[in-house]
């Protein structure tokens, strides 16, 4: 195949000017591999990490992207069928080999999910790596009726999902946000949180304790959540918002308090049932997946700079 396609490539970390639309040779098929005709993605906070030159093992130039909806065009996966809906997420999509900032992607076979959704293109690309994050950390969370639940990073793309998720099941569930600033709550509240605590250099600014906390900022303020946990309650660490990867002197036996649990989610661990059964959710609750802007691939610069905004 020697048709062209358009590509956003990255030759040297810094801001979002440092993209550059391309015309460039769609991949080859090779064993194990399939070709997928890209119709939308998401943008996620680790590729402007990794544009900004902070993911050490992503060599350039690359295309990003790590997740990506779209159709099969050739594959060497004896499953799939040319024209085949899917989704792909994570693994090394975007990092170690191109990923979906582009019109074509060439995808490993294990990584390509097949779905059966009557989505339009533009709220199927909304799905992936968010609702698949925020639906993942919303069953280890183990939420049930009359929860009070905490978000931690109320803003982010993983957050708001969460809040949706829960809502669509569980109406009456009090969902409380926090921010660092509270320019945003009037916003948050229209969005659904009952409530916007501000969360001052990592200290929420409350004495509430709740029955279930999603931890999106991470090790950053994990020790102060365990101080805002219900006995018995679940703390679920997905988030790496705050840029620190790790505890320094965590003793479990002080730290997890209240006789309460901790718990996380990876995105990377991706199964083709937690797919299937999060599109049976979004289908069931009837819930609006429809993003908040669309963006072309030519304007991935501005998505990049609206994200960081």
């Amino acid at each position: 195949m020697n048709q062209k396609m358009k590509a956003m490539v990255i030759y040297d970390p810094g801001g979002p000017e440092k993209f550059v639309l391309e015309e460039r040779a769609i991949p080859n098929v090779k064993a194990g591999w399939t070709l997928v005709k890209i119709k939308g993605f998401g943008i996620n906070h680790s590729e402007i990490v990794t544009r900004k030159g902070l993911s050490p093992t992503v060599q350039f130039p690359r295309i990003l992207g790590i997740e990506c909806v779209g159709q099969v065009v050739e594959t060497t996966r004896r499953d799939l069928q040319e024209g085949q809906k899917i989704v792909s997420i994570m693994g090394e999509m975007g990092r170690a080999f191109d990923g979906s900032y582009a019109e074509y992607a060439l995808l490993p076979n294990e990584q390509i999910y097949p779905v059966d959704s009557q989505l339009p293109w533009s709220e199927l690309a909304t799905v992936p790596e968010t609702y698949y994050t925020a639906f993942g950390s919303f069953k280890n969370l183990q939420i049930k009726e009359g929860d009070s639940i905490l978000v931690r990073a109320a803003t982010s793309g993983v957050g708001l999902a969460f809040l949706k998720l829960v809502k669509a099941q569980f109406p009456q569930n009090r969902v409380v946000g926090t921010v660092r600033s509270l320019a945003k709550k009037d916003l948050l509240q229209y969005l659904g949180f009952d409530e916007i605590i501000l969360d001052e250099k990592g200290v929420l600014q409350t004495e509430e304790k709740f029955d279930k906390i999603l931890e999106l900022v991470g090790p950053a303020t994990l020790k102060n959540s365990f101080d805002h946990i219900q006995s018995a309650g679940i703390i679920c660490n997905t988030g790496q918002l705050g840029s620190k990867w790790y505890i320094e002197e965590f003793d479990p036996i002080v730290e997890i308090k209240n006789n309460s649990f901790l718990t996380s989610f990876y995105s990377g661990n991706v199964s083709q049932q937690l797919i299937d059964e999060l599109f049976s959710y979004i289908d069931a609750y009837q819930i609006n997946v429809s993003p908040q802007r669309v963006f072309s691939l030519e304007q991935i610069p501005a998505a990049h700079s609206y994200i960081e905004s």
